[in-house]
């Protein structure tokens, strides 16, 4: 009988850690609320917080690549989960906004940052070769499953024991997650003396120096190319329409509409299951599909169901609404397959620290988002003005997506025309 790849139990354990690496950075959004009763914080100050641990989720990104190469996947990771269960930790004896913003933002924003979707694309470029784009979907599709398991699990604490209670349960899950990682993950299939699954002979990596000198050496070389700002762009506008608004918001603004919190927790979690499905099959159609005409479909009819938005809103759960979260869940983070293929067809041996500063400027637009949504709400009174912009940004996003080269010969020919 012929055995499992071990890059299956390998994509398993990462899978797990992508899982919590979703969960604890969606979490704030089941706090906007308990944290404006408690102190007093307005939603635009809580939003801050937000939007530096987004930003940071993204910043550490090409970082965290580099890292990766340098140090090995299982040590980064460990380090990063242990990094979330001390900023999620002693978040139960702040006092003060800004201490919000250096735990929950800083910290926790630094460590899921360095296990978030750069960890899918590096460790499907090392191990795989056949099933690429099935296993980028499957763990992208992590972020989903984070959400699913943690968001319903957080509201329920948070009304019925407080958000503190909430933060220790962060804390002491990514210190679950420390042993498994350290003990199964293993950074190459050379390593073991394996292969990667469907490739034909094993690959000498020597690892190299100045991890963060080679992050910023890539971006230099990316940025000289007119797709980089494309994928780029698009991915920006991923963010600030996904995890900076409606990650972040979905839950207060349905509140404002007589909505409970825990509904509204619900609902996103009904997104996230509908997100598994979507980006698996979005990681498979990756491998057979144009990945510049996927990332079109996928930003223009998420533009439209933004659009549409504002008047679903209501105190209960309408058919309407059901429909969105269906709709919109597919289409979540869909987009993560195809550009992640883009990225490694484009720029090659660079890839997976190419996407890991696209994704950088995914979490900038969803930092940038999250406080303009929330400031727009204390200001207003509503969100309506930030689902309006968000889906006409989608929109352009997916003009944006049209200009993408797909093929590496257009690279070199884009590098001389702007070189």
């Amino acid at each position: 009988m012929k055995s499992i790849h071990r890059a299956w139990t390998v994509a398993a354990v990462a899978f797990v850690a992508i899982i919590g690496a979703a969960g604890f950075r969606a979490t704030p959004g089941v706090l906007i609320m308990p944290l404006q009763d408690e102190f007093g914080w307005t939603r635009g100050t809580i939003s801050l917080a937000v939007s530096v641990n987004l930003m940071l989720y993204g910043l550490c990104a090409p970082f965290a690549a580099a890292l990766m190469d340098r140090f090995g996947m299982r040590r980064v990771v460990a380090c990063a989960l242990l990094l979330v269960a001390v900023g999620s930790g002693l978040t139960v004896f702040m006092t003060a906004s800004w201490q919000l913003v250096a735990l929950w933002g800083v910290l926790v924003g630094a460590g899921t940052g360095s296990m978030a979707l750069v960890f899918a694309a590096t460790l499907t470029d090392r191990w795989f070769v056949r099933h690429r784009g099935l296993v980028t979907g499957v763990l992208t599709a992590g972020g989903a499953t984070g959400q699913l398991v943690f968001l319903p699990l957080l509201a329920h604490l948070v009304e019925a024991q407080g958000w503190r209670p909430a933060s220790l349960t962060v804390a002491g899950a990514a210190l679950a997650v420390v042993p498994l990682v350290w003990f199964l993950l293993r950074d190459t299939p050379e390593e073991i003396g394996l292969t990667a699954l469907g490739a034909d002979a094993p690959v000498v990596r020597t690892p190299g120096g100045g991890a963060a000198a080679r992050a910023v050496r890539v971006l230099r070389d990316a940025a000289r190319t007119r797709y980089f700002w494309y994928l780029a762009g698009g991915f920006a506008i991923c963010g600030a329409s996904t995890n900076g608004l409606v990650g972040t918001h979905f839950i207060p603004a349905a509140h404002d509409h007589g909505m409970p919190e825990t509904v509204a927790a619900s609902l996103l979690a009904v997104i996230g299951v509908f997100d598994i499905a979507g980006t698996i099959f979005s990681g498979w159609l990756s491998d057979r599909v144009d990945a510049r005409l996927l990332l079109v479909v996928y930003y223009g009819l998420r533009g439209l169901s933004l659009l549409v938005l504002p008047q679903l809103f209501a105190a209960t759960t309408e058919p309407s609404m059901l429909v969105f979260i269906v709709f919109y869940g597919l289409d979540w983070v869909a987009t993560v397959p195809p550009t992640v293929a883009l990225c490694r067809k484009i720029f090659g041996a660079d890839g997976a620290v190419v996407f890991g500063w696209v994704f950088a400027s995914h979490q900038v637009g969803a930092a940038v988002v999250a406080t303009v949504a929330g400031v727009t709400r204390d200001h207003l009174g509503n969100y309506d003005l930030a689902w309006y912009g968000a889906g006409v940004l989608c929109l352009f996003a997916a003009l944006m997506s049209s200009r993408v080269v797909t093929r590496v010969r257009d690279r070199r020919e884009a590098a001389i025309l702007v070189g």
